[in-house]
């Protein structure tokens, strides 16, 4: 059955209240937009195809890129376990267990009104989330993958105006969580989130975030960015709880397993 993506992004102008413009691009491989389910990525540097480094690979990927989002099964996407090895504060190990996939769709009350311009440039041509908890079911993680439809252009312009403004690190830009009912993530909420971590990708077509809390559902006056909350020295309360490394950890993962799933969906025989 097709979803409407009720794309708030879609025509928008470019946003202003953040200063500075964006100009917004269209994806030229709209071939590859159809019903499905997707990836999974963590954060890795460097190009798609290792030895590849033409103009045409990359474009290649990237086309790649736009269209796995239908064509990987969810388990894949978004493990039902993933292991973080040397995750956590420490380097100490990680284990986070899936609780909740949302359903496969749009962008419609996926983020706050202020990210939502942020990323309209941009635009959505879906969004997979899904929410895990830590083993010791304290905290909870939502990590979201956005699929724009932006060209190379308009990701790295898009990018490049994150890092500039310094919009990675502003708390009126935090990603949503995805509260599942009967879950642990029942109860994350807006306010609850604790710390959160989103990186604009300019070798695909996708922004990757995670949004991090407590699994009590308590309440959080100050969330921190992870990079903040991951520093020697922190010591918010989602400093000290481990919640920056819970956000970033666990966003790394996904988009390392998305860049995996592009080199592998390269590589097949045509």
């Amino acid at each position: 059955m097709t979803h409407a993506l009720g794309d708030p992004f879609g025509d928008r102008p470019p946003f202003r209240p953040l200063g500075g413009r964006v100009r917004r691009h269209t994806v030229a491989a709209a071939a590859c937009v159809v019903l499905g389910l997707g990836l999974i990525g963590g954060a890795v540097t460097g190009s798609w195809l290792v030895g590849d480094s033409s103009e045409a690979g990359e474009r290649g990927a990237f086309a790649t890129a736009a269209g796995l989002w239908h064509n990987v099964p969810v388990d894949r996407l978004f493990p039902p376990t993933v292991a973080g090895r040397g995750a956590g504060p420490g380097g100490a190990d990680r284990t986070w267990t899936r609780i909740a996939v949302a359903p496969d769709g749009g962008c419609a009350d996926a983020f706050d009104p202020l990210l939502r311009k942020a990323l309209a440039p941009a635009g959505c041509a879906r969004l997979l989330r899904a929410t895990y908890t830590d083993a010791t079911q304290s905290h909870v993680t939502t990590v979201g993958l956005l699929f724009t439809k932006a060209d190379a252009a308009g990701m790295r312009s898009l990018e490049a105006r994150f890092k500039d403004e310094g919009l990675y690190r502003r708390t009126d830009l935090m990603p949503r969580p995805y509260a599942a009912k009967g879950t642990a993530a029942a109860g994350f909420g807006d306010a609850q989130r604790a710390s959160w971590t989103l990186s604009v990708l300019t070798d695909a077509p996708v922004v990757v975030y995670a949004v991090s809390g407590w699994a009590d559902g308590r309440a959080v006056d100050e969330p921190q960015p992870a990079a903040d909350a991951m520093a020697s020295g922190a010591t918010t309360a989602p400093a000290q709880a481990g919640l920056g490394h819970e956000a970033k950890g666990l966003a790394d993962r996904v988009e390392r397993s998305l860049r995996k799933s592009v080199v592998a969906a390269t590589e097949q025989p045509s």
